[in-house]
């Protein structure tokens, strides 16, 4: 049965969203690197900045934390705490490698989470869908540059941000879970509470600096990221195939490499611009094959970074 317009509207609106929330997102690194606390100090402030008003926006919006089911809470919990592994690997990679690098292995549930989509949710592709996988599959492999080389200078760096992506990949599940029955925003303030104190502990095992000096970055980390990003990307979850979002989560390494270009001179070749060029058609072709998920609770998952 065809969308009616109203859902054809939301589709739109959903997309639009998540790639807002990319671009943002695509912002982190940059951030990480300005802060002078530790690269997971950053990670917690980053989330401890944001909950409060995360928690607010909520609890104005009428939500109160009452009538949830012990399955919900463990999701968010699970989801809380995943995030902040994922940050934390993935903030000690960042200062590792470059900023395309981290920001295309962190965000390696491009690919994990279409095949989670594929095997359990069973949202399986139309031709035109793997037809854009591929084509972002390459164009990822593009995107690599020297760290598709292994050089010895960015491994340790990428392997940490493709730590990240698995855990960030676990993130998605959960919170596709937890979307099932809760709204975005406190679900994603629930998940952000989860995962402050394991964020906090893991900086100060590391013996990192945690008071920051200065705390413009770590604003910027907090609106861009937290905020903005992630409050982006739960809004599209539940409304968008896994393959959609997977793929749109090409769209980080691509902003985060224009970012380095333009401030750390991490120059892009004609292979990193041909790269980039994949990722763009691959968005345009499953954009057009984009729908509204279904009531099927295994359907109903992220269709990010």
């Amino acid at each position: 049965m065809a969308d009616t317009p109203a859902e054809r509207g939301s589709t739109r609106l959903a997309f639009a969203a998540l790639i807002v929330a990319n671009i943002a997102l695509a912002f982190g690194p940059w951030f990480v690197r300005l802060a002078d606390t530790g690269p997971v100090a950053a990670g917690f402030w980053r989330v401890a900045l944001a909950t409060p008003v995360l928690l607010a926006m909520a609890l104005r919006g009428g939500w109160r934390p009452i009538g949830l089911g012990t399955g919900v809470w463990w999701m968010v919990g699970v989801a809380g705490v995943s995030f902040a592994a994922d940050l934390a690997s993935w903030h000690l990679g960042i200062l590792r490698t470059t900023l395309a690098n981290a920001t295309l292995f962190g965000n390696s549930a491009t690919l994990i989470y279409p095949l989670y989509g594929f095997l359990i949710a069973r949202a399986w592709p139309s031709r035109l869908q793997g037809l854009a996988l591929l084509l972002a599959a390459i164009g990822a492999g593009l995107l690599m540059g020297q760290s598709y080389s292994l050089h010895p200078r960015n491994l340790i760096g990428d392997l940490l941000c493709l730590l990240a992506g698995i855990l960030y990949t676990l993130y998605f599940i959960c919170m596709a879970r937890a979307r099932d029955t809760m709204a975005p925003l406190p679900a994603l303030a629930l998940s952000s509470l989860a995962g402050v104190v394991p964020l906090l502990v893991f900086a100060l095992v590391l013996g990192e600096r945690v008071w920051p000096g200065t705390w413009t970055p770590l604003i910027g980390l907090a609106l861009c990221s937290q905020l903005i990003g992630q409050g982006l990307m739960i809004y599209a979850l539940g409304q968008l195939s896994p393959l959609v979002v997977g793929l749109a989560l090409l769209t980080q390494p691509v902003v985060a490499a224009a970012i380095g270009w333009s401030v750390y001179d991490e120059r892009l070749g004609a292979t990193d611009l041909l790269g980039a060029a994949l990722v763009a058609v691959a968005l345009v072709l499953v954009r057009r094959r984009t729908q509204v998920a279904r009531a099927d609770p295994g359907s109903k998952v992220l269709a990010k970074d």
